[in-house]
Formats: structure tokens, C-alpha cells, sequence
């Protein structure tokens, strides 16, 4: 490729190379039902890149021990590999220190991690913002708090566009305002949050802001510091990384006033009968053997998309997207969810007189994998009227073929319900 090829206004830049990006996934040579794969639910869980499979390999093949206070050759090598994950991270995001950085065993937990420290600071009356396009994962935690402490849930309506209300988020703040818990992209209609807005609000208000970034993180750079948040979360696995792994980053400050989130080994400093004094962070929050083979997947998958050009990726991403929507204009069968500017390269939609099960089962045919149901976002189908959706989310292995491939699979598909 020569020269930028343009679609609907983006440009797949001669910067990024996607078929040498593919030949680093060996899964994308599957074929499906006798056609080639065409994988569109990186939202749900990404596929992993030979780095972050080798990486894994070579520990438990090499070098594979428990972490910290080990003294043998084994555990030093593996406690190295596993803190060098932590580094990664940290220069990833643009934290202050490694220390600043939490390994979870995914966004979900590190959400939990917070709420449950956070919680025993709150009492009845509290306010927790938060909003109707929120995954689960940053709703269960904040209602176990609305159950068992009696704080107040707030919630940011969306607009139709499928974007967070700034006008309604900051009317909703106010003096009981103790946390606001909302997500930087969201995992159905893509659409990203003016963080900065948020933030700045809420700290005027006294309050404290948690991002879910599982999905922005993937698709954006980000610098935490920049974005003044007290804490991100993101999941490895949507990052090109395993399962099993996530990461709580959280201002030196606000880690050093929570309380332990579990109890057991590592996150102590002294024990006895009668006395329990804590480690710093982040060791406070990692009780007992960590997610070892996870990290060193994370830190090599991270280490692996720091070697690509990320606004080239974003660019190429969004043409994807663009084509993918170029080739459903004036279908009047089909509902797209979210259509805000800027929005992320996730297309969610819903196809007359079908449910988006069986959509997903007739694309599926023809070797096109797309999520469905209601991606664990139960408010936000119900202010789309919605039972549940189907889901094509694009990542920087796809390719315009593809996004074409499934353009077409959908037209074959909608004569199963005419």
C-alpha cells in the first residue's frame, strides 16, 4: 500500500501493516463452517499475539517459580519477569510509579477491590454516580454498597446517541457525593467519555472518580495522570493478553488510604496473635500467589503494542468501522445503538423481527463470530427499548475484507426472517 486508502473519511495508513499484524495470531487461520474466520468480538475477549503465547510458554517451560521471597534461582528470574510486568503497565498508562499499579484478576475485581475498601468509609445517605451505560461489573459493587450500607445510586442518563449527559451528569452532583464510578468507553455503543469534563467536576464536588477502561485502554492511549482520575481499570485479556489478569491503578495517595481488600499471604507486615500491621501498596492488595503466568502474558502483550504505531491502529480501527457502516447505509431493518461522534470502532445493533441470538447463530454460518445478548449492560438495553443486541467490534487484526464479509453475511442473514 502505497498511499492512504480513505473510507468514508479514514484513513488505513501505510504506518500499520495488518497483514503482517495477523501472521502473529495463529488463531485467525481457523476457518469456521468451511469460511475463514472473521473474528468481531475483541470486545468480549481478544485474540492472543505469539509474543504474549511464547512468553508464557518460555516461563513455565524455564523459568517458573512462586514470587517474592523466594532465593533461589527460579524465584528471583520469575519475580523479575512478573515485576517487569508490573513496569510495563505503569509506563503504558503513564502512571507515577509501578507502585501504583494493583495486578486483579480482572477489571471486575479491581472494581470490587475499590468498592469494598471505599465501603467501609461510606455510610447511609452516601451518593455513588454512576450511569445507565455501565457494565455490570461497575454496578453490582456500587448496589452491594446500596444493600449493605444504604448509600444512594445515582445514575447519568445517556442520551440518544448512546453518550454519557454531561449537562445531567453534573446536575446530579452534589454535597453527599462520595464516588463516581462510570466507564471511559462503553462495551455497546462505543461512545467515549469526556473524562477531563468528569473529573473535573467531580473533584470540585468532594468526590472521587473510578474509570472502567477495559474497553478504552484497548483503543486509545492513555495517561492516567493526564486524566486526574483517582482510579483506571482494565482487563488483560480484551488487551491482546490472557485471562485471569487485570489491573487497578490508583493515585499513590488513594492506594495508601485503603483498607486491604483480602487477607492471606504477601499483604501483610507483621502477624501475630494479637497484632496485624499491613504491607504498602501494592502488595497491601495482592493476598496470596498472584496471577504470575497472566502478568508476564500482560506485560508481553503490552511490551508487544508499544512496538505499533497507536494512532495509525486507532486510524485503521475506525476505517473499519466507517466501511462496516457505509455498507448498512439505508438498510431499514437494522438498528444501530450508538451513534455519538467519536465513538469507538464497536458497532452494536438489533435486526427486525429477529433476536440478535439467532442473528449471531446465522452469521456463525458464514464464519463471522459476533457477540449477543445484552453484554452485561441490562440498564442500557432498557433506555434503547431493547430486549438485547447483536455486537461486531472491530480490532487492528481485522481487515476491510472483512468488515465487508460481514456487511454481506448480515444482508444473507436477514433472509432467514423475512
Amino acid at each position: 500500500m502505497n498511499a492512504p486508502v480513505i473510507v468514508s473519511g479514514s484513513p488505513v495508513t501505510p504506518a500499520f501493516d495488518v497483514a503482517a499484524v495477523r501472521e502473529q495470531f495463529p488463531i485467525l487461520k481457523r476457518e469456521i463452517n468451511g469460511k475463514p474466520l472473521v473474528y468481531l468480538d475483541s470486545a468480549a475477549s481478544a485474540q492472543k499475539p505469539r509474543a504474549v503465547i511464547d512468553a508464557m510458554i518460555h516461563s513455565m517451560e524455564h523459568s517458573y517459580s512462586n514470587v517474592h521471597r523466594g532465593l533461589h534461582t527460579l524465584a528471583n528470574e520469575t519475580t523479575d519477569a512478573f515485576e517487569k510486568a508490573r513496569e510495563s503497565v505503569a509506563r503504558f498508562i503513564h502512571a507515577e510509579n509501578r507502585e501504583a499499579i494493583v495486578f486483579t484478576k480482572g477489571a471486575t475485581e479491581a472494581i470490587n477491590l475499590v468498592a469494598a475498601s471505599i465501603g467501609l468509609t461510606l455510610n447511609a445517605g452516601d451518593e455513588i454516580v454512576v450511569s445507565e451505560m455501565e457494565h455490570h461489573a461497575n454496578l453490582v459493587p456500587w448496589h452491594f454498597l446500596r444493600e449493605r450500607k444504604g448509600v444512594v445510586l445515582r445514575f447519568v442518563p445517556v442520551t440518544d446517541e448512546g453518550a454519557l449527559d454531561l449537562d445531567a451528569y453534573r446536575a446530579l452532583l452534589g454535597p453527599k457525593t462520595r464516588v463516581v464510578a462510570l466507564t471511559h468507553m462503553s462495551n455497546v455503543t462505543g461512545s467515549i467519555t469526556d473524562v477531563r469534563a468528569v473529573v473535573e467536576a467531580a473533584h470540585a464536588a468532594g468526590a472521587i472518580v473510578l474509570l472502567d477502561g477495559a474497553q478504552a485502554v484497548v483503543h486509545r492511549p492513555i495517561d492516567v495522570q493526564a486524566l486526574g482520575c483517582d482510579f483506571y481499570v482494565f482487563s488483560g485479556h480484551k488487551l491482546y493478553g490472557p485471562t485471569g489478569i487485570g489491573v487497578l491503578y490508583g493515585k499513590p495517595e488513594r492506594l495508601a488510604s485503603l483498607a486491604p481488600y483480602q487477607g492471606g499471604g504477601e499483604m501483610i507486615g507483621v502477624v501475630s496473635q494479637d497484632l496485624i500491621t499491613y504491607a504498602d501498596p501494592p502488595h497491601r492488595f495482592e493476598a496470596g500467589t498472584p496471577p504470575i503466568l497472566e502478568a508476564i502474558g500482560l506485560g508481553a502483550a503490552i511490551d508487544w503494542l508499544e512496538t505499533l504505531d497507536r494512532e495509525a491502529v486507532e486510524a485503521h480501527e475506525q476505517a473499519l468501522y466507517d466501511r462496516a457502516v457505509a455498507g448498512l447505509e439505508g438498510v431499514d431493518w437494522l438498528r444501530m445503538l450508538g451513534t455519538a461522534p467519536g465513538k469507538g470502532a464497536i458497532l452494536a445493533f438489533t435486526v427486525e423481527g429477529a433476536h440478535a441470538h439467532d442473528v449471531a447463530q446465522i452469521l456463525d454460518r458464514y464464519g463471522v463470530a459476533v457477540r449477543a445478548g445484552t453484554h452485561c449492560a441490562e440498564p442500557l438495553m432498557r433506555r434503547f427499548g431493547v430486549s438485547s443486541s447483536a455486537r461486531a467490534s472491530f480490532a487492528l487484526y481485522n481487515t476491510l475484507e472483512e468488515a465487508d464479509a460481514f456487511v454481506d453475511a448480515l444482508l444473507k442473514a436477514k433472509s432467514f426472517f423475512s
